[in-house]
């Protein structure tokens, strides 16, 4: 591990010399990823420096109680020890997971689809429940939300909810909410007090850029009609949702929530480009359906991730065993703990599987 990290300090101070460069200075392009480059090694770096720095001060202290100073100076240096040898363990855990594998998705922006399941017009209440939940994290965040495409019910659910978010590090957060969301409350269409369980599904999608995912204009087939809002009804006087299907997959993504036909399109666009890394990147996944099964769920929609439960005022996510009996708060958009739980586990999940000698190559 010191020798990749030792590797990685050369390469920083390269990239930091280059930054200086006339050359470089006068190519904004290239500057710009170099800066790039450098900026992603320098917490890495800054980590690695304390690191041998604690190490430096533990040999020295060392030194000093092998040296047999008076009883009074031996308890303080043996105290300083045991401090320098618990920061020094810690930084070595904080360096392997620096060091770890990253997603190449991380940085991404996201784009999320959330659909009632089970439950019927209380599914679709829980997805817009969902939905503004995800809203007011981003919020939190300092994330920009845009809303894609929407089926909304009278009673203001949602069969179907699509919507972008853009932000640094959104896929690295919100990848862990794929999959099946369990509620158990007493609907308020209910008169007699029973308790409903209904579910709704989430898929979270990195964007995909134009350059990831070549789509040939022939294998689209694009229809056009007028918008429709709760119970059908329409909602414009020009065709201006848009349908999208691919073809050779079979992929259908429409878009129907701007009045523009154009914008629409565009957003639908996005959607199937994001639509089709996801398909694609799943198939190249299937290889290694052995690793995926032993990791955290981050991505099967067919999984039951997580319960809320409003009559004991708990939210249980299953993959890690977690329950927080904060409801309220979770669905207002506090959903930090719970996330930082999920990535904590994968970090140790992929520590026991790689281990140290399986890192990142710079």
């Amino acid at each position: 591990m010191l020798d990749k990290l030792a590797g990685i300090e050369k390469k920083y101070e390269d990239l930091t010399k280059k930054l200086s460069d006339p050359e470089l200075l006068s190519d904004p392009q290239r500057y710009g990823q170099v800066a790039k480059q450098h900026a992603e090694l320098e917490e890495i770096v800054a980590k690695y420096r304390e690191y041998l720095r604690v190490q430096q001060e533990l040999r020295d202290a060392r030194q000093m109680l092998s040296d047999d100073p008076d009883p009074e100076l031996r308890g303080l240096i043996s105290e300083e020890i045991d401090s320098l040898e618990q920061s020094q363990e810690r930084l070595e855990k904080e360096l392997k997971v620096m060091l770890l594998p990253k997603d190449p998705n991380d940085d991404k922006n996201v784009i999320v689809e959330i659909r009632g399941g089970t439950g019927g017009e209380e599914a679709a209440l829980f997805a817009a429940d969902l939905f503004r939940m995800y809203s007011r994290y981003a919020e939190r965040q300092g994330w920009r939300i845009e809303l894609m495409n929407s089926s909304p019910t009278e009673l203001g659910g949602f069969k179907e909810v699509i919507f972008m978010v853009e932000g640094h590090g959104a896929y690295s957060k919100l990848k862990f909410e794929s999959g099946v969301h369990r509620v158990q409350r007493v609907p308020t269409t209910e008169s007699g007090g029973r308790i409903h369980t209904s579910t709704a599904t989430v898929a979270v999608l990195p964007e995909a850029e134009e350059v990831e995912v070549e789509i040939d204009p022939n294998d689209l087939r694009i229809d056009v009609f007028r918008s429709s809002g709760p119970g059908g009804q329409s909602v414009n006087t020009t065709d201006s949702a848009v349908r999208i299907t691919h073809l050779p997959t079979g992929i259908v993504v429409s878009c129907q929530d701007e009045k523009s036909q154009h914008k629409n399109r565009d957003k639908a666009m996005r959607i199937l480009r994001a639509r089709l890394l996801d398909k694609y990147q799943r198939e190249q996944q299937e290889e290694m359906a052995q690793a995926r099964r032993s990791q955290v769920g981050t991505g099967d929609r067919s999984e039951r991730i997580r319960t809320y439960n409003f009559p004991q005022g708990r939210v249980t996510d299953h993959r890690i065993n977690l329950t927080l009996y904060q409801i309220d708060s979770i669905l207002d958009g506090d959903i930090d703990e719970l996330i930082e739980a999920l990535q904590t586990a994968q970090q140790a999940d992929s520590l026991r599987r790689w281990g140290s000698d399986h890192v990142r190559r710079i």
